[in-house]
């Protein structure tokens, strides 16, 4: 007598919960790296000293002060590490473990990183709340519809993050480690992202030039439509172009992934 399949929502939750019980279990670490993520706040000090002589195109203190806490919800919730995870599983030989199992790998490593969500929330949400309060809330959006967009516009940006997270991960297949490029990708991220500058203040012809690149996709695009300062209109096309860059990503995940694989069954990876 054959045992019955397992539904493939019923191993998502399990992974989920395993995930969650791994980040529980983590939690100094989680809530450290948490901690080091405050370069949003190292950049409003700079920003609001700056603006303290004269607003700097229009942002003044206050308009700084809504915008890097945007900054950084937004970044604590969209953050992805998939490419530690899948460097050392492949140098060490652990992810023939996954590669065993029902599931697809991709959806392992996505449950991983869902399920550190809820300690994400922990001290995104204070902060979100506390910057609304002590900001005011006239220097955040009041059309309800862009509230209801921003959730899907951070969902979007994490699964955009872990979309190239996948693709610099599977290089590892290629190369002995992958870390070199993903180095140079945050580095790109850092400037081009919204995460030091506003990309507002970056010249017209490169703010252009980043509308057909995913960097602002990544991080200024939930914050602007938080803050207000794009239209419902334009936020839904970025929307529609922050999921083309994730279908090009998971695409090229995906013949990576495939190749990669391959050539790690064939060395006896």
């Amino acid at each position: 007598m054959s045992k019955r399949a397992v539904p493939w929502y019923d191993l998502l939750v399990t992974l989920f919960k395993v995930g969650f019980a791994d980040a529980v279990a983590y939690r100094g670490e989680m809530f450290v790296w948490l901690l080091a993520t405050n370069m949003p706040l190292i950049m409003l000090v700079l920003w609001s000293a700056v603006a303290a002589e004269a607003p700097v195109g229009r942002y003044g203190q206050r308009e700084f002060a809504a915008y890097f806490l945007s900054t950084l919800v937004v970044r604590l919730l969209t953050g992805a590490w998939v490419v530690w995870t899948m460097n050392l599983e492949i140098k060490n030989g652990q992810l023939a473990m996954r590669l065993i199992r029902p599931v697809h790998p991709f959806w392992m490593f996505a449950a991983e990183n869902v399920a550190a969500w809820p300690l994400r929330a922990v001290m995104a949400v204070p902060i979100g709340v506390a910057a609304v309060w002590m900001v005011g809330g006239q220097y955040f959006t009041r059309d309800l519809r862009q509230w209801a967009l921003f959730p899907i516009a951070v969902l979007s940006a994490w699964l955009l993050n872990f979309s190239i997270m996948l693709v610099i991960g599977c290089l590892a297949f290629f190369w002995q480690s992958s870390f070199g490029a993903f180095e140079v990708w945050f580095r790109l991220y850092i400037v081009f992202s919204g995460y030091v500058v506003p990309v507002d203040l970056f010249p017209r012809v490169l703010q252009d030039a980043l509308r057909y690149l995913p960097f602002r996709y990544l991080l200024a695009f939930p914050v602007e439509t938080a803050l207000g300062t794009i239209s419902f209109t334009t936020a839904l096309h970025d929307l529609a172009r922050q999921w083309l860059f994730i279908s090009l990503a998971l695409a090229v995940a995906v013949v990576l992934w495939q190749r990669g694989v391959r050539r790690y069954e064939a060395f006896g990876g």
